[in-house]
């Protein structure tokens, strides 16, 4: 359900609005336009509360099983920087944070502190992707009880 907002209108009346909550999980920049693509035609990102997750994901198995998490870290500050940066200069307010590795486990650590309305992921192709990045759609709606929208980087 989405968020209420008290609201002054044009006009100086009061009122409530409905404000959805998107939390995006990333691991690329992103910009408002792959957003917009990525949510439902009655969803626009301007008018939502959006927070970024941009996952510490290791380029390798090998990479992750030997602690090596700090070029994993980095990019993840990067693409959390970037990705707010142009989503604001495109009119989107964002928030954002750096998960975990574990991707189930960065939406969750997020969920605790931003009750999201809905979940859009945007990955890499199959090939493509980095250690843990193959989520499963399915999965994180039965998990995390929302729905959630798939989009390509």
């Amino acid at each position: 359900m989405a968020a209420r907002t008290a609201v002054v209108t044009a006009s100086g009346g009061k009122g409530i609005a409905l404000v959805m909550k998107v939390l995006v999980l990333t691991s690329e920049p992103i910009t408002a336009e792959q957003l917009r693509s990525a949510l439902e035609a009655d969803i626009d990102p301007e008018d939502a509360e959006v927070m970024v997750v941009a996952p510490a994901l290791a380029e390798s198995a090998m990479k992750f099983w030997m602690s090596d998490a700090d070029d994993a870290i980095g990019r993840a500050e990067q693409v959390r920087r970037e990705s707010i940066e142009r989503l604001g200069e495109e009119g989107v307010s964002a928030t954002g944070d750096t998960g975990e590795a574990d991707p189930y486990t960065a939406i969750e650590d997020a969920l605790k502190t931003f009750d999201a309305d809905r979940i859009v992921l945007f990955a890499h192709e199959p090939g493509d992707q980095r250690y843990r990045e193959d989520l499963d759609d399915r999965e994180l709606a039965e998990r995390f009880g929302l729905p959630v929208d798939r989009a390509v980087v």
